[in-house]
């Protein structure tokens, strides 16, 4: 595959935004916040999974007055994590960050949640204090890839249930080419497994009845082909969840199209994807004036989903579970 001209680079080099984490490694859930600066950014969005949990999604309608937002925040805790946004708030209204109403400035966030409440502490969920947390996070530059942030407690391969899946976490990945940058940041905690998207081989998901994971042996979509009759209840506890930034300029309803576009290195590397039973959520982010054919983007984005999908799943276990990573 020819990608020579692609260039590698960290996701935290790209200008225009701060990133952190913030975690409790005992209950096992945390978050991942994207700071857009005192301007904002525009922003689109595309939900593909069935279950989502979500805030301030309406704001990325092309149909919506806000040209701008000013973060992102990915988390855990399922619909209970939402709280954490009010924390993004109190850190972005001290620094007169938002939309001015005379009165103070509003700080416009939007936020996605993953269920990762049967991993550690269920009763533990990130809260206004860790979405402080991790900006301050942001600020002092804490970004990391593996079981940090919205990945400590996320999970892949749950296709037969809880006692079956494999450990997984939060992934980055960006490249330049001339002068365009596109990135994606993805907290993977799929009903499905994970693929490497270039050889097709299994990288983590449905382990076997002995607990070992067998890249050739069953896998998620082939467990849930094996039966034809309606399950209710697909074990909901998923939900991937991914942010595209590039450092082209496009609005929100083209920031929505290059999101759903960004959706195909979602199915080039998760199996099976956008079930009922996942809540997947991808939004694009416009962070800079480079002028860039939005399918071009588009296309790069699809492939950098994939790739920070990859580097997800390709953690050490962690809370009991295996990981990829493991002997």
């Amino acid at each position: 595959m020819y990608s020579d001209h692609l260039q590698e680079i960290p996701i935290t080099e790209m200008k225009g935004l701060c990133i952190g984490n913030a975690q409790n490694v005992e209950a096992a859930t945390g978050c991942t916040v994207l700071l857009f600066g005192s301007q904002g950014a525009p922003a689109g969005l595309d939900v593909r999974g069935g279950g989502p949990a979500s805030r301030e999604s309406e704001l990325l309608n092309p149909l919506a007055a806000a040209g701008v937002i000013h973060g992102i925040l990915l988390s855990g805790g399922s619909a209970f994590g939402l709280d954490a946004a009010g924390g993004v708030q109190q850190y972005l209204e001290e620094r007169g960050i938002g939309f001015d109403v005379g009165v103070t400035k509003v700080p416009l966030v939007c936020q996605s949640c993953l269920f990762d409440l049967m991993v550690g502490d269920g009763r533990v969920r990130p809260d206004r204090a860790m979405g402080y947390e991790a900006c301050r996070g942001a600020e002092l530059g804490n970004y990391r890839d593996g079981n940090f942030g919205a990945g400590t407690g996320a999970t892949v391969g749950k296709a037969l249930g809880a006692p079956y899946c494999m450990k997984s976490g939060l992934g980055s990945y960006a490249v330049r080419v001339g002068a365009l940058e596109v990135g994606a940041l993805v907290a993977v905690n799929a009903l499905g497994d994970v693929y490497d998207w270039r050889t097709g081989v299994r990288a983590a998901g449905l382990r076997g009845a002995d607990g070992r994971f067998d890249a050739e042996g069953m896998d998620s979509e082939s467990a849930l082909l094996r039966r034809t009759e309606i399950v209710e209840n697909k074990f909901t506890g998923n939900t991937t969840l991914g942010v595209i930034l590039t450092n082209a300029r496009f609005g929100k309803a083209q920031l929505c199209k290059i999101a759903g576009m960004g959706h195909d290195g979602y199915a080039r590397a998760i199996r099976p994807v956008h079930t009922s039973a996942d809540g997947d959520s991808l939004y694009a982010v416009s962070l800079g004036d480079v002028a860039a054919d939005q399918d071009v983007v588009g296309a790069l984005a699809g492939r950098v989903v994939a790739e920070a999908i990859l580097r997800a799943a390709r953690v050490r276990g962690a809370y009991g579970l295996p990981g990829a990573l493991d002997p």
